[in-house]
């Protein structure tokens, strides 16, 4: 699934391509996850000003046409992908929505249709504020500190992993991510979250940042899929320390790496570089 780094990534690859393009046509496919809320046709004539992120989502403002301003809150769901292109050729089976425009044609491609586009007056209004709602802080935001996410995992008896991934208390601490910082904070995933001390939220809110900010310079993870909107793919899977890593040495200790099933997804660490 593409986490914060992989969408933030995609935002960076077309961003400013795509500004102060005018959408010239619309073309839907199959049904994504939420319908679109509006007619196709009023979008054309719009100009796309800045495209920004919040979480996994981005969100493309638009102005002017037939239709007053809003935007396009768009998701990729479990497999989506974003691309831009000049010559995006013939749709395929799996292409469900495309932004014809001036500067070129922005195409989410999904082969799950779990992701969405969806068009609202603006990020706090109608189903984009209903969709944003829940999410918590950015984890570059001065205020997600370890004080922060201390308070926030007190409140809460799941494990701390789970507890990283529902983000309502940071956002884009998805599962490879997750595991990654856990071990970089030396803190047991399947560790109660509100046995997480103050010390330890210190070092996981820190390790959290790093994670996030590696991955971003790296061009995210490819697991499968993902490519950015240039067709690029990213590398930070390359330099996991334990995702994926079941049996191999710890590359601190040499401790066989560990893999246990959490809330349905596969968690990856050291039992002996990280303490409960």
């Amino acid at each position: 699934m593409p986490e914060l780094p992989e969408v933030e990534v995609t935002r960076q690859s077309f961003r400013e391509r795509i500004h102060g393009a005018r959408i010239t046509a619309v073309r839907l496919g199959k049904p994504l996850r939420w319908p679109l809320g509006c007619e196709p046709a009023s979008l054309v004539a719009q100009t796309v000003g800045e495209v920004a992120r919040r979480g996994k989502y981005l969100w493309l403002a638009l102005e002017g046409g037939e239709r007053a301003s809003g935007g396009l809150l768009m998701h990729l769901g479990m497999s989506g992908s974003l691309a831009f292109s000049d010559t995006p050729g013939a749709a395929g089976v799996h292409d469900h929505f495309d932004l014809v425009t001036t500067h070129g044609t922005l195409r989410l491609t999904d082969p799950r249709r779990f992701g969405a586009v969806v068009w609202s007056s603006a990020p706090d209004a109608g189903m984009a504020a209903k969709l944003l709602s829940g999410l918590g802080l950015e984890p570059f935001d001065p205020a997600f500190t370890g004080a922060h996410l201390h308070a926030a995992l007190k409140r809460r008896r799941v494990a701390v992993k789970l507890a990283l991934l529902a983000g309502d208390i940071v956002v884009g601490a998805g599962n490879i991510y997750a595991c990654e910082a856990l071990f970089a904070a030396g803190i047991d995933p399947r560790t109660r979250s509100d046995r997480v001390s103050r010390a330890r939220c210190e070092r996981l809110a820190a390790a959290v940042r790093d994670t996030l900010a590696r991955a971003l310079a790296l061009g995210g993870s490819t697991l499968r899929d993902f490519r950015d909107a240039h067709g690029m793919a990213g590398a930070f899977q390359m330099q996991a320390q334990v995702y994926g890593r079941a049996r191999e040495p710890c590359q601190r200790c040499g401790t066989p790496i560990r893999r246990v099933v959490q809330g349905q997804r596969s968690t990856f660490f050291c039992p002996t570089c990280q303490r409960r």
